[in-house]
């Protein structure tokens, strides 16, 4: 059944129980920017020293195609090429779920310190524990939780404003970058070089044991997102609507804090703290949809667009250097914080 929805046409699924709605060109939106993924990592899985035509690279997907090409486009690239479309929605619905929650384009876990937070879990965990791939997810996991958690009593007066916990982000998150420059400063050489290396944000090691898990966590915090149904978006309208409508604003916005944490510290544990997608893709994708607010799925979808085409750019533009994909993100995404302040945000504050 169709209909249409503030001006906005939209394709209503009804079941006994629920019902499903989407909007039409939403939905387009995503198809679109996923087909822009999926030529960016066919262009990932074909382009380096060994160069393979695209077509050759769906035969070695489809488990054709000569031994060679399967060993380097299948065991070398893909898991590369998985991780950071995996990685890049993670960031996506994690800045979508925090621009939501703080009404506000900057909203976003690397501008207010959680990203910073989870950092320093890292660190914490190398020097205590070591540096395998287990121990440094939960020493982001943990970090970036005590971050949030610091920030968000800290921002407490009544309930938690935007505005106000964004700064105190800002505040908490330059306290930590000290921190962590203190730990690489200390710590033995060969750690330091290795944690300096990992926070710039790289996916140069990932390997195929590494892509099973973060998938398997991005599966179930997006899960953990749709079990919570439309609470999102009533926060998005304020508190005040949002408990005229029986939300319990404050257990509600726990909980996303929680999922957003939790999708911010799997990209860090797998990739290093990634800039500027979590604060890019949710807006680029609201302005694509045009939907009144920021939409998850969009979020998500061009999260991985955006990811998978920087760390694209950053293995072929100075090849055959290459560039960690945080330092792309941070080069691109200072162009569009730029134009943030002096677009959008300056009309809306007109």
């Amino acid at each position: 059944m169709s209909g249409v929805d503030f001006g906005h046409r939209v394709v209503i699924l009804r079941r006994p129980r629920a019902s499903l709605r989407f909007g039409v060109r939403t939905v387009l939106v995503c198809a679109a920017l996923g087909l822009a993924a999926a030529a960016f990592a066919v262009l990932g899985l074909g382009t380096g020293e060994f160069e393979v035509p695209p077509g050759e690279v769906i035969q070695a997907l489809a488990g054709q195609g000569s031994g060679a090409t399967r060993l380097v486009v299948v065991e070398w690239r893909l898991p590369r090429v998985l991780m950071a479309l995996l990685i890049g929605a993670a960031l996506g619905l994690s800045g979508a779920v925090f621009q939501s929650l703080l009404r506000n384009p900057l909203g976003s876990p690397d501008v207010i310190g959680f990203n910073t937070g989870a950092y320093t879990g890292v660190l914490v965990t190398m020097v205590l524990v070591g540096r395998g791939y287990y121990e440094t997810a939960a020493g982001a996991l943990a970090g970036g939780l005590v971050a949030a958690l610091v920030v968000y009593l800290l921002a407490y007066r009544r309930g938690v404003q935007g505005f106000r916990l964004i700064i105190v982000g800002i505040a908490i998150s330059a306290v930590l970058a000290s921190l962590n420059q203190w730990f690489v400063i200390k710590v033995d050489l060969r750690l330091a070089v290795a944690a300096a290396i990992w926070g710039q944000g790289s996916l140069n090691t990932v390997k195929w044991e590494h892509v099973p898990p973060v998938a398997a966590a991005l599966v179930l915090l997006a899960g953990c997102l749709l079990a919570l149904g439309p609470r999102l978006s009533l926060l998005a309208m304020g508190d005040e609507s949002a408990a005229a409508l029986g939300v319990r604003t404050e257990r509600a916005r726990l909980l996303y804090l929680v999922v957003g944490v939790a999708l911010t510290a799997v990209a860090t544990a797998a990739a290093g703290p990634v800039a500027f997608v979590a604060l890019a893709a949710p807006q680029l994708a609201r302005l694509l949809a045009r939907t009144a607010g920021v939409s998850l799925a969009p979020s998500a979808v061009m999260g991985a667009l955006l990811l998978t085409a920087s760390d694209w750019l950053g293995q072929r533009a100075f090849a055959p250097t290459q560039l960690p994909v945080g330092v792309v993100t941070v080069s691109l995404g200072g162009l569009y914080f730029a134009w943030l302040l002096t677009g959008p945000m300056r009309k809306a504050s007109s």
